[in-house]
């Protein structure tokens, strides 16, 4: 009975000891186990923060390269246009004189308010070196006025005009008060002249015209 009662015990004993090393395996496993899911996460954070932080400092450089990218264009441009008007001048000499009224102002192609805010402006249907050329300019209320005394020209005036490295001198012949629309003094010629137009003041319908014909030596 004695012995029995030993050996019930002892087989009782194992199976506790059994049971606690198995809850204690358990949960050693589980602590392990979460604590690298735990480290995962971590890790798993960690790396979408520095994706995200590296997403921002790369949008930041690539918006800020395009900005830069845009203003070296646009700085880029502005030189390119200066310097074909700067060698547009140079390369062509396209200029007027009037040594009456102090005037030397140089031509650009067209007549409109822009072109006539800084030149005097070339008639597109007229030449530029043989026959008539027509030129246009302000006399009053604009950045530029350059035609602002040609009411006092009078016939015997010499003009100077320079194209393209070439120079000729003009006589004025004609000092017209003209109307609006008549553009029969901006014809083409066999001879070489040179047509001058600009408003009349407080007269919109009117147009004031100096023409003259080139001095043959």
């Amino acid at each position: 009975m004695i012995n029995f009662t030993k050996r019930y015990i002892n087989t009782v004993s194992l199976i506790i000891s059994i049971i606690i090393f198995y809850i204690l395996n358990n949960y050693i496993f589980s602590i392990q186990k979460i604590d690298s899911k735990e480290f995962f996460v971590i890790n798993q954070f960690q790396a979408q923060i520095e994706q995200i932080k590296n997403n921002s400092i790369k949008e930041g450089t690539k918006e800020q390269e395009n900005t830069n990218e845009q203003n070296d264009k646009n700085t880029n441009e502005q030189k390119q246009n200066d310097e074909n008007r700067i060698n547009d001048q140079k390369s062509y000499d396209w200029q007027i004189e009037i040594p009456k009224i102090n005037l030397k102002a140089p031509i650009a192609e067209g007549t409109s308010i822009e072109t006539m805010n800084a030149y005097v402006g070339h008639f597109e249907e007229t030449t530029k070196d043989n026959g008539n050329i027509g030129l246009a300019a302000h006399n009053r209320g604009y950045k530029v006025n350059y035609f602002h005394d040609l009411k006092k020209l009078q016939e015997g005036d010499e003009i100077i005009y320079k194209y393209k490295g070439k120079q000729r001198k003009y006589e004025v012949k004609t000092l017209k008060i003209i109307k609006d629309t008549d553009w029969t003094l901006l014809e083409n010629t066999e001879d070489n002249k040179i047509t001058l137009i600009t408003c009349v003041e407080n007269q919109p319908e009117y147009r004031r015209c100096v023409q003259a014909v080139e001095i043959l030596n």
